[in-house]
């Protein structure tokens, strides 16, 4: 457990094919349902202190108290998501802790010397759907998201949670939007 961020969340891979890496986690890892959406919405992304508008896919599942999330990125917008791939990277990008105090855990990484990489807000963009990812250390997957679970995203990722306990691998990739 971090002792500035609390229980780890969340491992984010970002891959070049979704649905190859989503039958990898279903078939040979045993992981599921994941919770898929084509084209994630976004708000107010900003990478490099910068306006950007990535398009990516977005699938979500559970293994234990460990969140899975499987990114894929579409176009050739800036995001942490496309400098990773275009280093020639793939697999574990980011690490990921939620917070119901976002502003003040922020304000606490900006203090200790984190550096923003890129922010914006989740779903349907509500204030409550804010994440904050910053730099990463020396190697690849070390980057840092911070994640707001308040409101709807909270409520959605509670719902993945709980889809995976007893999960009988029926319905293996079920549509994110028809959670809530």
């Amino acid at each position: 457990m971090s002792k500035y961020f609390g229980p780890l969340r969340q491992l984010g891979y970002v891959v070049g094919d979704i649905d190859s890496a989503l039958k990898y986690w279903i078939d040979v890892v045993g992981v599921g349902p994941f919770f898929f959406v084509e084209d994630q919405p976004l708000n107010d992304f900003v990478f490099r202190g910068k306006p950007s508008a990535p398009r990516f896919s977005v699938a979500l599942a559970h293994s234990g108290s460990a969140q899975i999330e499987l990114i894929q990125q579409h176009n050739n917008e800036p995001s942490a998501f496309r400098e990773f791939t275009d280093r020639g990277l793939e697999g574990l990008q980011h690490v990921a802790y939620w917070t119901t105090d976002f502003d003040c855990h922020v304000a606490e990484s900006k203090e200790r010397g984190l550096i923003e990489l890129q922010s914006g807000r989740s779903g349907s963009g509500a204030p409550d759907e804010r994440f904050v990812y910053f730099e990463e250390s020396a190697y690849p997957g070390t980057v840092i998201e911070l994640s707001e679970v308040s409101g709807r995203k909270g409520n959605l990722f509670r719902a993945v949670e709980a889809a995976s306990q007893g999960w009988d691998g029926s319905d293996p990739i079920r549509d994110m939007r028809k959670v809530l």
